[in-house]
């Protein structure tokens, strides 16, 4: 699997419908996804799976009032019970061959995490439907996985939660040790890190895409609280912890930089999973979700500095995080071919 960072041909969305996923806020939502769009688009190609004809006209209407009409965007009728593309879209895996590079896509089994929001039956096929439409292998590992839960570094390491991917809502029939053999089958990686604890309000039992992420081989970003009254104190320094004592595939310890959490953001009483790892990396830009103007601040200047050949965009995430999650948990990156 490669790297995010790498060369993309263009990424693909699920476009959001599901209005109970933003109790009181949907309305907002789709215009969100419209700005993503716009600034994609004059990067990579942009790629939306919809329900129909009927949706894709819709769409193209909101996108051209946002100005994102113009671009190289393709709309696939694969229907979906919901937006968190990065879950339940094609994964894409690449190996060498004679002439050049091969692509194929793995599609591991999807339940919603754990079967909160059923249904999630036509989420559950949409790798599958892809790799059908472009005609590009599809692998089917039988075991339950999300994209979120996991981050890689192109090399050979892959970075995840215990929280996650040992939850008994997941795979209970399988171990530690099991895991770790389909982790390395099936995304191609020889060393795989662990960390604890997600953060407050994730509803994903703690995808790393909210904690910890790659931005270069060597190179992870982490959130941290700092304060020690804020229950995420404790899993988050914890997981810091961990960082510190890690190696990539070649032994060398692992570059360590810290990132902010935005101030607690609540709605209806409830702790949002808000969190500046969220961000997606594209060709040439950084989408970063913003919520706090002053740790904005902050989380935009780190990325900037380790990723300074790439504009980062911060765009408002407060109503898009009342679904419980930001940019990367609705993006999914198709990797460019050699």
């Amino acid at each position: 699997m490669p790297a995010e960072w790498e060369p993309h041909r263009g990424t693909w969305l699920s476009w959001p419908h599901k209005e109970a996923s933003w109790p009181g806020k949907f309305g907002s939502v789709p215009a969100i996804f419209a700005r993503m769009v716009r600034h994609l688009a004059h990067h990579e190609e942009v790629h939306i799976n919809i329900a129909g004809p009927e949706m894709e006209h819709d769409v193209r209407r909101l996108l051209a009032d946002e100005g994102a009409d113009s671009g190289p965007v393709f709309f696939h009728y694969n229907p979906t019970n919901d937006a968190w593309c990065r879950d339940h879209g094609p994964i894409f895996l690449q190996r060498d061959e004679a002439g050049g590079r091969a692509q194929a896509i793995v599609d591991w089994k999807f339940n919603a995490w754990g079967g909160k929001y059923p249904p999630y039956d036509l989420d559950d096929v949409v790798p599958t439907r892809v790799g059908q439409e472009l005609g590009i292998p599809v692998f089917d590992p039988g075991i339950v996985l999300e994209g979120g839960s996991i981050d890689v570094n192109g090399l050979g390491t892959l970075l995840t939660t215990e929280a996650c991917l040992l939850n008994r809502n997941r795979n209970p029939e399988l171990d530690q040790a099991a895991i770790e053999v389909y982790l390395r089958s099936y995304f191609g990686v020889a060393h795989i890190l662990w960390l604890g604890e997600g953060i407050v309000g994730d509803d994903t039992d703690g995808h790393v895409d909210d904690l910890t992420r790659f931005v270069n081989p060597n190179t992870v970003v982490t959130v941290v609280e700092d304060d020690p009254a804020d229950e995420n104190y404790e899993p988050l320094q914890s997981n810091l912890e961990r960082l510190n004592r890690m190696t990539d595939q070649d032994g060398c310890p692992l570059r360590v930089v810290t990132l902010p959490m935005p101030r607690p953001l609540y709605h209806d009483g409830q702790r949002l999973p808000a969190s500046y790892a969220n961000f997606y990396i594209a060709n040439g830009i950084v989408l970063l979700p913003a919520y706090d103007p002053e740790r904005d601040e902050q989380a935009h200047a780190t990325l900037q500095s380790l990723l300074p050949g790439r504009e980062i965009i911060g765009i408002d995430c407060t109503d898009l995080v009342w679904g419980l999650g930001a940019f990367h948990c609705v993006t999914q990156q198709w990797p460019a071919l050699d």
